[in-house]
């Protein structure tokens, strides 16, 4: 059995689809944190057949629109004094920006560069996002 040391106060970011736990960690910055931090991949799952979790001994901001845009599925519960005081669902969000980047060469954000990379959710059911500027389509679950 692995034993991973209780978290006094910080995140855990659960139900993670098994194998997205490593880019959402190396997003997040968790490779080169000066504090505790575990990736924990293929977890057996009641929900999921598996999945990932990772545990942030650390209070940090996060950005849960990348979250959610990653995996809508995740959950985030916040510890103080070692209890859960707090339990964040993700959900897709209506809109990302710099998250993602458009593969249309012909789209102006990628002649011009001062221009944000904006996409917007066409198609929760699919997760299908639509860039602001020319209507190419990104489906959610990956971050470039």
């Amino acid at each position: 059995m692995l034993n991973i040391d209780t978290i006094k106060n910080g995140l855990v970011i659960d139900h993670i689809k098994a194998g997205l736990g490593p880019q959402i960690f190396h997003y997040l910055g968790l490779d080169s944190a000066n504090f505790s931090c575990a990736l924990i991949m293929n977890v057996q799952s009641k929900k999921f057949e598996k999945k990932d979790i990772i545990k942030i001994d650390n209070i940090i901001t996060l950005d849960y629109s990348v979250l959610g845009f990653i995996d809508p599925n995740i959950s985030i519960a916040v510890i103080k004094d070692e209890k859960i005081v707090r339990k964040i669902k993700m959900e897709l969000p209506e809109r990302v920006e710099n998250v993602i980047h458009c593969k249309n060469p012909r789209c102006i954000t990628i002649t011009e560069k001062y221009v944000p990379q904006v996409f917007r959710l066409a198609n929760r059911q699919k997760g299908q996002y639509r860039c602001e500027y020319c209507d190419a389509v990104y489906s959610s679950g990956t971050v470039d």
